[in-house]
């Protein structure tokens, strides 16, 4: 079986954060979830997390998870290294498992990466294979020090390398493939014997070259994969790179983005052919985008659907559907629960809260559609209010379909607007609007002649 041990008892103390340092998100995801999630997808079908400094916000969340959790001591006195945390998943280890060993904040690393290595260790008959790569500037990681047959000799830490050592530039990455009884064996002889007090994972390296066991290193190409996350400037470099990724897969597959640096886009996000997405757009996890569409200004779209054909302008539409040609903005929100058929209009400064708008109908402007069923053909006026609080309850309104609500009314539910029922402008509407019925709820006008000049208000004429 192939078992992964992901570290994630670390401190973090860069991060000066009172959250665990993996669960910082990277593309909307907690970056250690990019680590399970590859995990995964390069056929590691156990995968056991060790947690240690502020636990409990991460165990929380793993428990969402497949994951095995194990929990590390972090007491004063409670040693610490990578070894002594690989130590506290052991038990889960069988003697012929291949046992990955990942970094939570090393969210980079890809499930073809882990599959190659896998795939090496098993073909070079390796007892132990290190996942390597080359850095111009390896400064602050550990050299791989090569034996004259290419197999891994040591793991030289940048403190004690020698002048030629530094100069090597091909780094060790934490990440290791181990045979599950060479891991078992070896870890028990690993000391603490060193200035930092710690247990070292690097350590079982030489003990099994000691031994005369084959020690392999496999390098993989793209540098990124490594980096680890240690601080916020690190969370924003690994971000950039992740938002590229991402980027770059969707403008392989169709999608036109004008200014990809400028465009945000979450991970499990489908967006179709020939849409174009122009700079500022945030779209989040969860979404699907249809074909053709145009996405314009500072838009943001949380786990929505949107249909095809669709414009969407300077846009808030969050846990909401969209059917095909609609035009959306500049400056609406939809907010959860909104239902869009085809060709919708809502225009500047609408916002529709948990309600369905039937085909063919708008709200071209400055209106509030709250609690709503609408109907087919309906016209939404400017202003109009569907007044769906009283302090203590909501409630529901109902427009069926060729209604007319004329500009600034308000709607009070529970009402009905029966089909063609029209609304005069100006009307606050309490009762039924019956099938065919204008409704006029206003108060009559009266204009009261040289009223102003009996107050004194006329200053000067």
């Amino acid at each position: 079986m192939n078992i992964g041990i992901i570290l994630a008892a670390g401190e973090g103390k860069r991060m000066k954060s009172r959250h665990p340092k993996v669960l910082h998100k990277i593309c909307g995801k907690p970056m250690i979830s990019y680590v399970l999630e590859e995990a995964t997808n390069a056929n590691i079908e156990k995968k056991v997390v060790v947690v240690g400094h502020k636990k409990e916000e991460l165990i929380a969340y793993l428990k969402e998870t497949d994951s095995i959790i194990k929990e590390q001591p972090t007491g004063t006195n409670d040693p610490y290294g990578t070894a002594f945390a690989v130590m506290q998943a052991i038990d889960e280890v069988e003697d012929d498992d291949n046992v990955i060993i990942l970094c939570a904040d090393t969210p980079l690393i890809t499930s073809l990466s882990l599959r190659n290595l896998i795939e090496y260790h098993k073909k070079t008959n390796s007892i132990a294979t290190v996942l390597t790569t080359i850095l111009e500037d390896p400064t602050g990681y550990g050299r791989i020090i090569r034996k004259s047959n290419g197999d891994l000799l040591k793991i030289v830490e940048q403190k004690d390398a020698s002048e030629d050592e530094r100069r090597v530039n091909e780094i060790n990455s934490g990440i290791y493939c181990f045979n599950g009884k060479a891991l078992k064996d070896s870890i028990k002889k690993i000391d603490n014997n060193n200035v930092q007090n710690e247990y070292y994972l690097t350590d079982a390296i030489e003990i099994l070259n000691s031994l005369g066991l084959r020690v392999s290193a496999y390098k993989i190409d793209d540098f990124e994969e490594i980096i680890g996350v240690n601080s916020r400037e690190q969370l924003a470099y690994a971000s950039k790179i992740m938002q590229k990724r991402i980027n770059r897969y969707h403008l392989d597959n169709g999608v036109t983005l004008v200014d990809p640096d400028s465009t945000y886009i979450e991970p499990n996000v489908s967006i179709g052919y020939d849409t174009i997405i122009f700079p500022g757009a945030e779209i989040e996890s969860g979404s699907r985008i249809g074909e053709n569409c145009i996405i314009r200004g500072i838009t943001r779209i949380s786990n929505s659907i949107i249909g095809d054909n669709c414009e969407i302008e300077s846009t808030l539409i969050e846990s909401s559907i969209v059917g095909n040609n609609c035009h959306i903005g500049p400056f609406a929100h939809l907010r959860p629960n909104c239902r869009l058929e085809d060709n919708v209009k809502i225009g500047n400064f609408v916002e529709i809260k948990n309600s369905s708008i039937g085909e063919n109908s708008k709200a071209a402007h400055l209106s509030y559609v709250g609690d709503a069923e609408v109907g087919k053909n309906v016209n939404i006026g400017c202003g109009v209010v569907f007044v769906n609080y009283d302090g203590k309850n909501k409630y529901r309104s109902i427009v069926k379909d060729n209604a007319f609500i004329g500009s600034n009314s308000n709607l009070v539910a529970p009402v009905i607007v029966e089909e063609y029922g029209y609304i005069a402008a100006g009307s606050t509407i309490t009762e039924n609007v019956n099938e065919g019925d204008l409704s006029i709820a206003r108060a009559r006008q009266v204009n009261i002649q040289g009223w102003v000049k009996k107050k004194g208000l006329i200053k000067h004429k």
